[in-house]
C-alpha cells in the first residue's frame, strides 16, 4: 500500500507523477503531485490586473490568458520537479467557462499524445474538495464538505473519493458572488470579495441587523440575493443621507458576518443531521478568517481546511485529484469542457 497524502490506495507500479492543469477561470494553475512525495513543484499566475479595468472577468480574454502563460509555467513546474515529463496529466474539465476549459483540455490531450500517458478529466469542485488532503493532517472519510466560491455554494456529505451527496446549495447568488456583489456597491476594487473581507477588519458587524435567509426554512439550501438586497437598500440610504463614507465600514462587516452566521449555521445543522463529526470547509471563500473563526467556536468536531494559497483556483489540488484518480485515466481523444456539470454524477475511480 502506498498513502497519498492519507488516502489510501494500491498501486502495482512505481510511484506515479501526475501534472495538474487549471483553467476554469481567471486563474492559471500547473502542479506536479507525487504519489509518494506528495506535492513536487507548483506555479500559478492570476489574471486580476486584466480583468480589474472592466470589474470582472471576461471570458475572451481569460481563455487568451491561459493559452499565453501555460507552456511557460508547465516548463517552469517541469524544471522545478526536475523531470522532462510525468507520468499522467489531469486537467479541470468543468465546471466553468468553457473557452478557458478548451484551453486546459486541448493543451492536457496535446501533451498526453505527445508523452503517450493518460490524461484524467477533474471536476473542479472535487479539486477544491480534496484540497485539504495536500495537507500534513488530512480529513479522513466520511466528512461534510462546505464548499464556497464565486460560483458555488454546496454542502455535501463525502461517503469515499467520488461518493457524494450534495445536501444544499444556494437557489441564487453564490456567496462569493455576493461578496463581490456588495463589494462593488461599496464601491471596492475587484476582486470585491478579499477587499470587502478588508474592510469589514474596521466596522462594527453589529451596525446593522441584516437578514439571515431561509435558516429556520427546512431543508439545507442557501440564499442570499434577500441579503445582498438589503445591503443595497442600505447603501442607498447612507448615499441619499450623506453617510456613505463613515458607514462603509460598519456595512461591510454587519453584511460579512450575515452571510458567515448563514453558513456556519446551516453547516452546524447539516453535521447534526449527518452525525458527521468532521467538517471541511474548502473553496475561495474558505479562505475568509471570519468565517474560519465562527466555524470552529460553533461546531463541536474537527474542522479541515486547505492552506490559504490552496483555497482559490490552483494546480495543486487538481494534481491531486489526478493522483487519487490515476484508474480514470484515458488515451487521449476528446476535449472534455463541461460549464455545468454535477458533483453527483461522479462516481469512484475506476468505476464507469
Amino acid at each position: 500500500m502506498r498513502a497519498i497524502s492519507g488516502q489510501f490506495l494500491r498501486y502495482d507500479s512505481a510511484p506515479m507523477n501526475v501534472l495538474g492543469l487549471e483553467t476554469s477561470c481567471d486563474e492559471t494553475g500547473v502542479a506536479i503531485f507525487d504519489t509518494e512525495r506528495g506535492l513536487v513543484a507548483q506555479a500559478l499566475h492570476s489574471q486580476i490586473d486584466l480583468h480589474k479595468v472592466y470589474g470582472g472577468v471576461v471570458p475572451e480574454i481569460a481563455s487568451r490568458d491561459h493559452v499565453r502563460r501555460l507552456l511557460p509555467l508547465i516548463k517552469s513546474v517541469l524544471d522545478d520537479a526536475s523531470m522532462e515529463r510525468p507520468n499522467a496529466v489531469a486537467h479541470t474539465a468543468g465546471p466553468g467557462l468553457v473557452g478557458a476549459l478548451m484551453v486546459g483540455s486541448g493543451l492536457a490531450n496535446g501533451l498526453s499524445m505527445a508523452w503517450k500517458c493518460p490524461v484524467i478529466p477533474i471536476h473542479h469542485m472535487e479539486g477544491h474538495l480534496l484540497a485539504p488532503m495536500l495537507e500534513t493532517d488530512p480529513p479522513d472519510y466520511p466528512f461534510l464538505a462546505l464548499l464556497v466560491s464565486g460560483g458555488h455554494t454546496m454542502l455535501v456529505s463525502v461517503t469515499g473519493l467520488g461518493q457524494y451527496e450534495v445536501l444544499g446549495t444556494t437557489l441564487d447568488d453564490a456567496v462569493g458572488e455576493a461578496f463581490d456583489k456588495t463589494a462593488k456597491l461599496l464601491g471596492l476594487a475587484y476582486p470585491g470579495g478579499p477587499a470587502l473581507a478588508l474592510l469589514a477588519e474596521s466596522g462594527d458587524p453589529d451596525a446593522y441587523l441584516f437578514p439571515r435567509p431561509m435558516l429556520k426554512s427546512p431543508g439545507l439550501d442557501f440564499s442570499f440575493s434577500g441579503l445582498k438586497t438589503a445591503v443595497m437598500l442600505q447603501v442607498r440610504k447612507a448615499e441619499k443621507e450623506g453617510s456613505i463614507d463613515s458607514a462603509r465600514a460598519d456595512i461591510a462587516a454587519s453584511f460579512q458576518q450575515a452571510a458567515v452566521d448563514t453558513l456556519v449555521t446551516r453547516t452546524v445543522q447539516a453535521a447534526k443531521k449527518t452525525k458527521l463529526g468532521r467538517v471541511v470547509i474548502a473553496g475561495g471563500v474558505g479562505a475568509n478568517i471570519r468565517l474560519r473563526e465562527e466555524l470552529a467556536a460553533s461546531f463541536d468536531g474537527d474542522v479541515y481546511y486547505p492552506r490559504l494559497e490552496f483555497c482559490t483556483d490552483n494546480g495543486a489540488m487538481i494534481a491531486i485529484a489526478g493522483a487519487l484518480r490515476l484508474s480514470d485515466g484515458t488515451e487521449p481523444a476528446t476535449i472534455v469542457a463541461k460549464a455545468r456539470w454535477s458533483l453527483e454524477t461522479l462516481s469512484a475511480p475506476g468505476v464507469a
